[in-house]
């Protein structure tokens, strides 16, 4: 047993975040009443360090100064330290985070707070040396003067704090209600074609992030306004991204960013949202184009995620971090002398070649395997000889010293990947991926509701905690929209109902419309934000709008469709601001203003024509269509109970048919393959 020189109150916490700071000479608390009250009567500042288990600066910060005895004299003496997982309190995080992103015009993790103790900040910074370097202060300066201000002018530290939260709070509060047009989507869409790498594909140059839901947004206009140039752009990001250092050519899966603009250098760290996103475009890519990389880099994405961050029990771990032995991309990156002496010289040889591996290196000295130089395709031979060699390396890559992985199971990140899942057992007829998410569905209604069967956050080594956040029902909620369609089976769209009336009950603003980021029973914090910036992941409130259109659509409940157009016009205003920073909002307006489609196949699914008519939806890029299947037994009826206007729907002389309704208007029922095909496209 490891026996340590310090142990502050973090070592009783779940997060792998908090337990990593767990043995800091730091006396950290976690966020709760007994820090505050502490605070309170000893008179002192509070000092909030935010961050996640997986965050390369996190990491150096905490080596610098919180693994520093100095500095954490000095924390000890005239500060109550608190640690927030920002992965399991987006609340807390988006609240001072977007008080740093205003006073000082960026923000990033980790993040530090300086606060009173009735939790208003009135410093707020990111990474912070122990010593003042490269223009940055020195973190010892700032907490001396700080508690030196403390002593003398107090009030002068309170007074700003309130100045703070007072105008935090005004920003809040301005909420102008405006009505997109089509217009917006043009706006949004030429933004993107403004910012688009002509040379290396994806938006702006370094650092670059993927941002699947912009390419998203791009293949839905292609599709409505036969936009050649959209889809283009599309073709052009996913394949360079695919051929970039982003992408794991060893073990597959994608890392967070890349640091320079031809996607070359990641950020080694590698998320489960992302590759949830990606998987879902890359699929969605592969249905427009039918263009094989697309549809073979979801299946590598799919196959990391199912080795590497699918737990026994069926939920998913939430990232893997880009350090391993204190060094950012060891795992990840080779010398060409291994390579050489692992592989046979003339597999060697095609192997470097082939994923430019040289002996100077293409990343500080040593190589990070990449499709970027590649100019033409390799024959059939070739391929199965470089995965011959991919497998073998990636066998003496898991001797190696593996990265931390963050183990906790978020809600909200296992609803994405339901949805990927999902959608791409359809697209690629992988009945596994159906089984995986049904399996993950299940953990989560198992063991991620409370007693009231509302959402829980995280969940880790046996216990669940903190009240679900929108994102948490959004996101599931658009799984769960995925996984009827993609199993036909009626619960899943009833618990998607069920969760949809939770997130309106709880979440939802009756005066001003929007949904706020935390429920009314959870923890009043400082502010209750409504968020609608599709960053990293879309927002809850633009992911809810979409699942409000799906969910009137395929359910006839056409009251939900009233709480869509109150998204539209409350986030409007800021939409129009900001069009390339609301992609998937955009998509939503686009979803309800588009040409609609409505099928309803009434057959036996393990009959040959009903099947037929179900893999040519799965096949075809229809991202505006709704369809269910009814077979007219048991499980019918289940569905009608959720459904009820599909008991209208029957076979025809025991043939499989399609019932199209168009815009609200109803065609004759379907029985020919060849008709039905012309139909839905």
């Amino acid at each position: 047993m490891t026996e340590y020189k310090n142990t502050n109150k973090l070592f009783q916490e779940k997060s792998p975040y908090l337990l990593q700071h767990a043995h800091n000479p730091v006396d950290w608390y976690p966020w709760g009443i007994e820090a505050f009250e502490k605070a309170t009567q000893e008179d002192k500042p509070i000092f909030l360090s935010i961050g996640y288990s997986t965050c390369h600066w996190c990491h150096v910060m905490e080596r610098e100064s919180f693994e520093d005895q100095e500095v954490a004299n000095i924390l000890n003496d005239y500060y109550i330290s608190i640690k927030v997982d920002r992965e399991e309190r987006p609340d807390i995080d988006h609240i001072y985070m977007s008080i740093c992103q205003a006073l000082t015009g960026s923000g990033g993790w980790p993040l530090t707070i300086i606060m009173t103790p009735d939790k208003k900040p009135f410093f707020t910074g990111t990474y912070f040396p122990k010593y003042g370097k490269m223009g940055l202060m020195g973190l010892i300066d700032i907490l001396s003067k700080i508690a030196e201000t403390w002593s003398h002018s107090k009030h002068l530290l309170y007074q700003s704090g309130d100045e703070i939260t007072n105008a935090i709070k005004s920003t809040n509060q301005k909420n102008k209600a405006n009505s997109l047009t089509e217009n917006d989507i043009k706006s949004g869409v030429l933004g993107l074609l403004q910012s688009f790498d002509s040379t290396y594909g994806g938006f702006g140059f370094a650092p670059k992030f993927p941002m699947p839901h912009n390419l998203m947004l791009l293949l839905r206009y292609w599709k409505k306004y036969k936009d050649q140039k959209a889809l283009e752009i599309v073709e052009k990001s996913l394949v360079s991204m695919y051929h970039g250092g982003i992408f794991d050519h060893i073990g597959f899966g994608f890392s967070r960013y890349s640091t320079d603009r031809q996607w070359l250098a990641p950020h080694f760290e590698k998320m489960l949202y992302d590759n949830a996103l990606l998987s879902i475009t890359y699929s969605e890519a592969y249905q427009a184009t039918g263009k094989k990389v697309f549809g073979d880099t979801a299946e590598k994405i799919f196959e990391y995620i199912l080795r590497d961050m699918t737990s026994s029990e069926g939920g998913f771990y939430s990232a893997e971090d880009a350090d391993s032995e204190g060094e950012e991309g060891k795992f990840y990156t080779w010398t060409k002398n291994e390579i050489e002496s692992l592989l046979e010289p003339s597999d060697a040889e095609l192997f470097c070649n082939y994923y430019d591996i040289t002996s100077e290196g293409n990343f500080e000295g040593k190589n990070i395997p990449n499709l970027i130089k590649i100019s033409k395709d390799v024959s059939l031979q070739e391929k199965e000889h470089l995965n011959f060699c991919r497998q073998k390396l990636f066998d003496y890559r898991e001797q190696r010293i593996h990265p931390y992985k963050d183990d906790k199971i978020l809600t909200s990140w296992n609803g994405l990947m339901i949805a990927a899942l999902s959608f791409g057992s359809r697209v690629l007829g992988n009945e596994n991926y159906l089984r995986c998410a049904e399996k993950a569905v299940n953990f989560i209604i198992s063991n991620l509701r409370d007693e009231n069967g509302k959402l829980l956050a995280r969940y880790r080594d046996g216990e669940s905690a903190y009240p679900g956040y929108i994102d948490d029902y959004a996101f599931l909620i658009w799984g769960l929209i995925e996984l009827y369609e993609a199993s036909h089976k009626s619960e899943y769209l009833k618990y998607a109902l069920d969760f949809n009336q939770q997130l309106i009950d709880d979440f939802w603003d009756k005066e001003k419309g929007g949904l706020f980021l935390y429920s009314k029973d959870s923890e009043q914090l400082l502010l209750r934000p409504k968020d609608s910036y599709d960053g990293s992941t879309p927002s809850g409130n633009s992911v809810s709008t979409m699942n409000f259109l799906r969910l009137a659509r395929l359910t006839g409940r056409f009251e939900l469709e009233e709480f869509a157009k109150k998204q539209f016009e409350s986030f409007g205003d800021m939409i129009k601001a900001s069009p390339t920073s609301h992609t998937f909002f955009l998509m939503s307006y686009l979803f309800s203003s588009a040409d609609t489609k409505d099928v309803v196949i009434v057959g036996e699914l393990q009959k040959s024509d009903t099947k037929k008519m179900i893999e040519k939806i799965n096949s075809s890029f229809l991202p505006h269509l709704i369809f269910h299947v009814t077979t007219g037994n048991g499980e019918s009826k289940d569905l009608t109970n959720v459904v009820p206007f599909l008991a209208d729907h029957k076979s025809i002389n025991d043939s499989a048919a399609a019932y199209i309704c168009k815009n609200f208007s109803c065609q004759e029922p379907i029985t020919d393959l060849n008709e039905f095909e012309k139909a839905i496209e």
